[in-house]
Formats: C-alpha cells, sequence, structure tokens
C-alpha cells in the first residue's frame, strides 16, 4: 500500500477552523443570494451549515453589503464566514468590523499598495486571515501579456505577487486559491504553488458546470490533488444548488479515505453476465435504507457483489459482504462466510448486520 504523505503547510485560524498545519481537510462553499436581501442569505448560510459545509463565503460587493455580515452572526450561527473582497477594499474593512472570519481578496485589483497595508494592518488587529484567490479568468493583463495565456505558471506567479504584496506589510496569516475552468490547468498551477511555499492551499475547479459534468471536473481535479497530499480545504463549484456542493466535497473527500467524519464504504461490482441476483435495484434499495435509518456515518465497509468471481474475495474484505449466486447471496461477516440469504432478504439483513457496529 503507498503511504500517503500530505504536504507541510502554516496553520491559520478561520473562527473555530483550523486550515493547513496538517487538520483535517475542511469543506467550502458560497451563498448565491442577494447579499442585500439578509434574510434569505442566512437562511441558505444555515442550510450550508446543517448540511456539513465547514466555512461560508458571502460575496460583500460593497460596505453596505457587509451588514448582512454583522446580521447573520447576530442570528447566532456559528460556521466561520468569509468576505468575498473584489475593487472596493472598504468593503473588506467593513466586513472586518462587522465580524467575518476571513477576507478573500485578490490584493492586485483592489487599488494602490497603501489600501494593502490598511487592510493588511485591519486584519492583523483583529486576528483574521486573508486568502489571496487568483482565477484563470481574471489574471492580471500584464502576467497575461507576458505568458500569452492563463497557463498554471502565470497563475502561480499572479498568485505569489499577491502574496508578496500582504508580506511587504509584514501579513503572513495567509491562505492561497489557484482555480481555472480547466482541469489540468488547475491541477498544474497547485503543483508549482505547493513546491514555492508552504501557505495553506484552498483547491477546486472554477466554472466547473453543473451538478453532473461539475462533480466530475471536480473529483478529477481536487481528488488528484489530495491524493499527491495538496490541499487543505476545498470547494466544489457547481452552478447548481450550494448546498450540493457539500455533498460532492464529502464524497471525493470519502474516495480519498481523507473525511474527517467517519462514513459508510459500500462497494458494489458494475454487473455482467454472469450476475443472477438482481443488484442494481439491491444497491439502490440499501443506499436509500442507509439514509433512512441514519446509518451512513457508520465506519465500516459493506460489500454487495454480483457473483463468485470477484464476490468472495471482496465480501471476505469487508466488514459485511455478500456475494450473489443463482437469486440468492452468501453472506460474510468479517472475513467468515455465514449462510446463504435469499434475493429479498439481502438488504435487511445487511441493514440489520450494520446496525450492529452502530451499537
Amino acid at each position: 500500500m503507498t503511504e500517503y504523505t500530505r504536504r507541510e503547510s502554516r496553520a491559520i485560524h478561520v473562527g473555530k477552523v483550523q486550515i493547513g498545519g496538517n487538520a483535517p481537510i475542511s469543506i467550502q462553499s458560497m451563498t448565491n443570494t442577494d447579499t442585500y436581501d439578509h434574510k434569505a442569505t442566512l437562511e441558505q448560510v444555515k442550510r450550508l451549515e446543517q448540511a456539513g459545509c465547514d466555512v461560508v463565503r458571502i460575496t460583500v460587493p460593497t460596505p453596505e453589503a457587509a451588514k448582512c455580515i454583522a446580521y447573520i452572526k447576530e442570528a447566532g450561527v456559528t460556521v466561520p464566514l468569509v468576505a468575498d473582497i473584489h475593487f472596493d477594499y472598504r468593503a473588506a474593512l467593513y466586513a472586518l468590523e462587522a465580524g467575518v472570519d476571513k477576507i478573500r481578496i485578490n490584493p492586485g485589483n483592489i487599488g494602490s499598495e497603501d489600501r494593502v497595508r490598511e487592510l493588511a494592518e485591519a486584519a492583523r488587529r483583529r486576528g483574521v486571515p486573508i486568502r489571496i484567490g487568483v482565477n484563470s479568468g481574471s489574471l492580471e493583463k500584464s502576467i497575461l501579456a507576458k505568458h500569452g495565456a492563463p497557463t498554471a505558471a502565470a497563475l502561480c506567479e499572479s498568485a505569489m505577487f499577491h502574496t508578496a504584496l500582504l508580506e511587504k506589510y509584514d501579513f503572513r496569516d495567509i491562505a492561497i486559491s489557484i482555480k481555472a475552468s480547466s482541469v489540468m490547468t488547475t491541477i498544474e498551477a497547485n503543483r508549482l504553488l505547493a513546491k514555492t511555499c508552504n501557505y495553506p492551499i484552498h483547491i477546486g475547479v472554477t466554472e466547473a458546470g453543473g451538478e453532473g459534468m461539475g462533480t466530475i471536473k471536480s473529483a478529477i481535479g481536487i481528488g488528484t490533488l489530495l491524493a499527491e497530499g495538496i490541499g487543505d480545504t476545498v470547494r466544489v463549484s457547481l452552478t447548481a444548488d450550494p448546498v450540493k456542493e457539500i455533498a460532492a466535497a464529502r464524497n471525493i473527500l470519502d474516495a480519498v479515505g481523507l473525511s474527517s467524519t467517519p462514513h459508510l464504504n459500500i462497494v458494489s461490482c458494475p454487473t455482467c453476465g454472469r450476475t443472477r441476483i438482481g443488484l442494481i435495484d439491491l444497491l439502490a434499495k440499501l443506499e436509500a435504507a442507509v439514509e433512512s435509518e441514519g446509518l451512513r456515518s457508520v465506519p465500516i465497509t459493506v460489500a454487495l457483489m454480483g457473483c463468485a468471481v470477484n464476490g468472495p474475495g471482496e465480501a471476505r474484505e469487508a466488514d459485511i459482504g455478500v456475494a450473489g449466486g443463482d437469486g440468492d447471496a452468501l453472506l460474510f461477516y468479517k472475513g467468515v462466510t455465514a449462510g446463504k440469504i435469499p434475493q429479498d432478504m439481502i438488504v435487511p439483513r445487511l441493514i440489520e448486520e450494520i446496525k450492529k457496529f452502530k451499537a
């Protein structure tokens, strides 16, 4: 088994959540409500928190919009909030006064270095970190002209230029994100960044698309980087309800074995001509039963296999498993056979066995 080595990074604290410094990988998302509609934004933040989002970002286009931060804080929401700032540095200052937990900026688009210094000093006084966000769609003209396109090297150069602006004023409570709509550019840019500095890295594929293709692109980009030990916090960007981003991110973390919460792992085969049980229907019923019974957080592996070729081997390796026969299945419990089950009893029996682990 290949040993997993995670990139060492500095730690920052976004409210109650530590990012970097070998802390668990956190999940982020962003509201898509009108920030001036305080009630709607609050309700969406609550939904994201309930879905398991660790950090929520809110666009703050003007100083006036920063009032939404205070409104949400006063409502008793505890999930850390990030103010997304572009162009108007005063919006960041007002967000800090409103109690925001992190500022996300591109230091190059908020004006003169005096403004960068003022923001850095204000954030330092309040102990609030700053995330430098670089996207392929908003790269500086000078860097774009130098590289000819938003290449991985161009994106990394932009990120380090902005980082240097904050470091110039002795501010190092920094996280960095480099995102592109191209999966391969995102991967390569973050590889370069990981070699260049030790700041915590926020990873994701930007403008990834809808729930289907966007999840696939994100799984490839985020999953590849996490597997290489790169990344301290993630966002799956989908053109969809932001709550769906949380489930997608959690599935990616589960798939690479980096989830910070226990979860049920179901192993199932794709079926073939040898299958003599209704495995596709059985899997759907099992997943539905796991959800309805509240068993998703049971930290075991369950194998649901269709035939005698790979079935017995996978079932033996799982905590609980079945290998399909002709209208029935052989049950395995901790690698030991435990008799045959008729097809209509497979799901109820598996649920019964999973509950034993929950207790």
